[in-house]
């Protein structure tokens, strides 16, 4: 994105982004601090960015992420905060102020609900009349009382109660890979929002057995103030979703913690066979059907690589099992613009362990096909990653905006200069162009036709 654009956005968002950062913060001194963190990373992704089409789900992802940061690197040593807000303890409820008991409270003050919280803060740590925090909060009088006494019950009641903490507070899930099957959105796929390792933590809470705000909490060992928000990210971009009763469940992937090594050699005995039989005749017919195809660019001239891509195009695009149930209600939705399913692997154990082994071969496996249509350009592309690529791929090595660049670079309409410096990082970083400006990948006049070509191969 130009610097003029993303000055404007800049300036358009920024008494909002105060604003935010005013919420989050116990003065004003840290809302400078935090806002400016924010603007800086926001100015820095719009120019990293090409097009940006949901400003205001962009802007508060980026807010998000960097208060995110904040609390962790600049706060995480201050104690429990409300809603951002640093509580500093005072003796309201007649408990000994030792440091321990401090904490305690502290900690149970994060666990009431938002509301109660809100109250409590208001009333014992800024000293306001129920009067004030009444209009301020939109409740009558009555209800406020009513939520002060509950909060001042349930802290007595919970200062001395040990907290057990879950499975995954004691021991939480790591992804080993990220996949996803469908359409990634400006971001990316899944990976975006579940590299975070306590995002991917609170989907998989949920994912055997349904969930509150609270119960998550407790089975990550966190207080429920420190997830709210990111329970709000997930929710809002389809990873968790809301059942009766505040319940979350997800609609995320996930492999199961055990294996059985016996099954797998089955399946990959089977593959075997199914590939023995799309070396032979399937092979040659995609072979003999772009046999004619004159206008493509080779790197090198090795008119196998077109033969090899043309088949690995037909076997994951063509022939696989068709699925006759219809997954759309599983999709994840992003806001972003992401249309996906999502799936992790987690480490697994073998549960079979007194199984020998029979083979010795690697698994067969491809990630593909990606298809990629360009709004800027009359520009298609697809790729396929296999154990055969030699590039770092998935999504993160497949924008389309990267087709864009090499479009841009073919025909002419970019030099290599301080302006597009960014651009030729990006296409000698994926191998796109070589050393000497050299195009690396295969390119045809017309992808969508040459699809066509190899489709009644299969027949």
């Amino acid at each position: 994105m130009d610097k003029q654009k993303a000055d404007e956005i800049i300036t358009e968002y920024l008494p909002k982004l105060y604003g935010f950062a005013v919420r989050k913060s116990f003065s004003y001194a840290e809302a400078e601090e935090l806002c400016s963190d924010i603007i800086c990373e926001l100015y820095s992704s719009l120019r990293k960015a090409d097009e940006v089409y949901n400003t205001d789900g962009y802007v508060r992802r980026i807010s998000e992420h960097v208060y995110s940061k904040f609390v962790s690197t600049k706060k995480k040593h201050q104690g429990v905060s409300i809603d951002g807000i640093e509580i500093l303890f005072e003796d309201d409820f007649s408990l000994d102020e030792t440091e321990e008991e401090v904490q305690r409270l502290n900690r149970e003050i994060a666990f009431l609900t938002k509301t109660r919280r809100e109250i409590v803060f208001s009333y014992y740590y800024e000293n306001k009349p129920i009067s004030v925090i009444s209009k301020e909060l939109g409740l009558p009088v009555g209800t406020v009382k009513w939520h002060l006494n509950k909060a001042r019950n349930e802290l007595k009641e919970r200062v001395g109660m040990e907290r057990k903490i879950g499975k995954l507070g004691l021991k939480p899930i790591k992804a080993v890979r990220i996949w996803h099957s469908g359409t990634p959105g400006t971001n990316g796929g899944p990976e975006h929002y579940l590299n975070d390792n306590l995002n991917l933590n609170i989907v998989y809470s949920v994912y055997h057995k349904p969930g509150t705000m609270e119960e998550i909490a407790d089975e990550l060992g966190v207080s429920p103030v420190f997830i709210e928000e990111r329970i709000e990210l997930l929710e809002g971009n389809g990873f968790i979703v809301r059942q009766a009763s505040n319940r979350f469940t997800t609609y995320v992937g996930f492999e199961p913690e055990t294996y059985s090594l016996e099954l797998r050699e089955e399946i990959l005995k089977k593959q075997l066979e199914v590939a023995e039989l799309l070396a032979g005749d399937y092979a040659n017919a995609v072979r003999a059907a772009i046999a004619d195809v004159k206008d493509v660019y080779i790197p090198g001239g090795n008119r196998e690589l077109l033969d090899a891509a043309a088949i690995f195009y037909g076997v994951s695009n063509k022939c696989r099992l068709p699925v006759k149930k219809d997954l759309s209600r599983y999709y994840i939705k992003t806001t972003d613009g992401g249309n996906y399913t999502a799936y992790v692997e987690i480490p697994s154990t073998q549960f079979d362990t007194d199984y020998k082994p029979t083979l010795s071969l690697p698994s067969y496996w491809a990630c593909g096909w990606m298809f990629r249509e360009s709004k800027k350009y009359q520009v298609f592309a697809c790729s396929i990653d296999s154990r055969y690529s030699a590039r770092n791929g998935s999504t993160e090595g497949n924008y389309m905006s990267d087709y864009e660049y090499l479009y841009e670079f073919m025909t002419g309409a970019i030099s290599e200069d301080t302006v597009n410096a960014e651009k030729f990082r990006r296409l000698r970083e994926l191998r796109y162009i070589a050393d000497d400006n050299k195009v690396n990948i295969m390119v045809l006049k017309c992808l969508l036709s040459w699809f066509d070509i190899i489709d009644p191969a299969l027949y």
